[in-house]
């Protein structure tokens, strides 16, 4: 509980001390008329309340995210808090901030734009199709996912099993907040489950404190120990905690999302609160549930919150290991249930059902925007709205579809969207980076959360058990060289584009 605590105040001073370091090195311009004033349409740009835009920004870049990736990455040990704290302070806030602000001052484009303004238009043509694939996959996911959930609650309250209804309840909720103003439905119940996946990371954290239980410390060692709960063969720390803990930490999905609230801000002065502090909220939502993690599995706190019978359903399956058994979800509902009884369980609901589906229509949301920005259509007729969207719906259809005949189909999907997830935070902190040296700012605060991402996905994509598989050795020698390319490429343009302009007076000719 130690390290937790201490975690805890590092990230609130991160907010105060590095987040304003980070706010000054953009340099917001508070009398800059922002794109929802200037660009209002009454669909995608319309200036809303603060608190309310940090609500949505919050719920659509948390989901589930902060809360089963810190669940399954407290696996590996403690190591998890160091990159919780670590990687949300100097990575993720500071990748969330700058490629939401970045979007705002150049009208609200979407992230392929972003990219490609800044890496080249190859680049932005791959960004385009990287990114629309993957909310496309996002939305897909998001939709099989909580109908799985909600179709066996009601079986086992004696309801009727029927998936396929619960998938399309769903899908139609999509296809309408997709195609809504922005202000209409996302504005108004986003606030109120993000309010509720707040209160319950809090209700849980006041339970922790009076708990005080002895959990496995930062100084007690950094190894992984997921064999002490009987993970067989488990994935190296590295790459694999820097992927399994994405939306806690830093996710490229986020970048994907800014732009939705970037043209919904008053000010640029907002962005600091919106942007840098809604990833700093997720990121203590994602150190509480690691916590709880760490007591429901090393200090088997789930002998406390189960029932005599689920204990020995468990014990009566030796074929299933803990981890295996008390899955991510199950664990969100037992603990929700036996800390915070009733409450606690309708909070776990809103947490593993409601918040996926709110991912979900934002993905899409997302889709129609960089498709209808990458081909100029005007989103204000609702029929263009249709025609963009149409194609994004019947794709996510097809991947549904594809779901529903191979039942094992969803892990295969998501083994690898981590990975993709984490790969397009690279590209969004490389050109991030280039902005910033374009604009002669202190560049290196995203140079080097870039290197290090690089070199992550590039080694995950070498090593992991799901990929590749070569040995590590290898695998390492690999995504070091990866990082160390894309290092090289970035100093021979810096060079290029600035030393020399440097040592050149302004007639063109060269100083010695």
């Amino acid at each position: 509980m130690f390290t937790f605590s201490i975690s805890l105040i590092a990230l609130v001073l991160g907010f105060f001390i590095y987040g304003k370091f980070v706010e000054k090195v953009f340099g917001p311009e508070e009398k800059r008329v922002a794109p929802a004033v200037r660009k209002a349409d009454g669909v995608d740009y319309i200036a809303m309340p603060t608190w309310k835009v940090f609500m949505i920004q919050f719920l659509n870049i948390a989901g589930t995210g902060p809360i089963f990736g810190a669940i399954m990455g407290m696996w590996f040990g403690p190591s998890a808090y160091l990159w919780i704290v670590l990687g949300c302070i100097f990575a993720g806030a500071t990748h969330d901030y700058l490629s939401g602000m970045i979007s705002m001052r150049k009208g609200g484009i979407g992230l392929p734009d972003i990219v490609g303004q800044y890496l080249g238009g190859s680049m932005r043509k791959i960004m385009l199709c990287f990114a629309v694939l993957l909310l496309i996959l996002v939305g897909a996911v998001f939709v099989s996912a909580p109908a799985s959930l909600i179709n066996n609650m009601v079986v086992a309250e004696g309801g009727f099993d029927n998936l396929l209804v619960w998938i399309c309840v769903i899908f139609v909720y999509y296809v309408i907040a997709t195609m809504m103003p922005v202000d209409k439905i996302i504005g108004k119940i986003y606030p109120v489950f993000a309010v509720s996946l707040i209160f319950m990371a809090l209700a849980l954290m006041v339970v922790l404190f009076t708990k005080w239980p002895a959990l496995p410390e930062v100084w007690d060692g950094l190894d992984n120990m997921g064999p002490a709960i009987g993970i067989q063969n488990p994935e190296p720390i590295f790459p694999a905690l820097f992927i399994t803990i994405a939306c806690g930490a830093i996710s490229g999905f986020h970048a994907s999302q800014s732009p939705l609230m970037a043209r919904c801000m008053k000010s640029e002065k907002l962005g600091l609160p919106v942007f840098y502090g809604s990833m700093i909220t997720e990121g203590i939502v994602a150190l509480i549930w690691a916590t709880v993690s760490s007591w429901f599995f090393y200090a088997e706190g789930w002998r406390e919150v189960c029932s005599p019978d689920v204990i020995a359903q468990f014990t009566g399956q030796t074929e299933k290991t803990v981890t295996q058994f008390f899955t991510a979800p199950k664990v969100v509902m037992t603990v929700c249930e036996g800390w915070l009884g009733l409450v606690g369980g309708i909070l776990a609901i809103l947490g593993v059902v409601a918040a996926p589906i709110t991912s979900g229509d934002t993905a899409l949301r997302s889709g129609r925007l960089i498709v209808a920005d990458a081909f100029h259509i005007d989103q204000r007729p609702v029929v263009k709205r249709l025609m963009v969207s149409a194609p994004l719906f019947a794709a996510a259809i097809a991947i549904l579809v594809w779901q529903m005949d191979n039942p094992d189909s969803f892990n295969t999907i998501w083994k690898y969207f981590g990975w993709a997830n984490q790969t397009l935070s690279v590209f969004t902190l490389w050109a991030i980076t280039v902005y910033l040296a374009l604009k002669r700012k202190y560049f290196i605060i995203t140079m080097i959360p870039a290197i290090f991402m690089t070199c992550v996905c590039a080694s995950f994509l070498c090593v992991s058990k799901d990929a590749i598989g070569m040995p590590a050795e290898y695998g390492y020698t690999i995504g070091v060289a990866v990082a160390i390319i894309c290092t090289v490429w970035f100093s021979v343009w810096y060079n290029k584009k600035f030393v020399t302009e440097l040592r050149t007076n302004k007639y063109g000719e060269r100083i010695r």
